[in-house]
């Protein structure tokens, strides 16, 4: 069975910042018989869980790559180390299991792919990526945004 990377959270892993999963029957159904991975990028760098809401300010993933943009939570406090760190993490598991994709949740600072909330926590989005959907991306990982999500 072919390996997909999943975000352990679209898996019914509870480990989103509030504490909850987010498993949708479609992620299932677009996994079809490939062997999910799941994987949560906060928790493997040690955010607890439930966390404070984190958002990409000043860009997306690939400007925090770069040093251009921050992750910062909704009390002004900086996660952009972990961030990075549980990109990394995540990086690693892929490789480890042979993913040559990742299905991950839309819309988060870590998962998002197309689209993350903008850094004001009102709700808004940008065009952009997750900081672990860039990394991936760059290393030849095909990241798509779940259904659903």
């Amino acid at each position: 069975m072919e390996p997909v990377l999943v975000s352990a959270c679209l898996h019914g892993v509870p480990c989103r910042f509030d504490g909850r999963a987010k498993a949708f029957a479609a992620v299932a159904e677009s996994l079809g018989d490939r062997r999910p991975v799941a994987f949560c990028p906060e928790v493997a760098a040690g955010l607890p869980t439930p966390r404070r809401p984190a958002e990409i300010v000043g860009g997306d993933g690939h400007d925090v790559l770069d040093g251009r943009a921050r992750v910062i939570d909704d009390t002004g406090h900086d996660v952009t180390e972990q961030f990075v760190d549980g990109a990394r993490r995540a990086l690693e598991a892929a490789r480890r299991a042979g993913c040559t994709e990742a299905l991950l949740m839309a819309r988060s600072p870590s998962c998002g792919r197309g689209s993350v909330y903008d850094g004001t926590f009102t709700g808004e989005l940008r065009e952009g990526d997750g900081v672990t959907a860039a990394l991936l991306e760059r290393h030849g990982i095909t990241v798509r945004p779940a259904p659903g999500g």
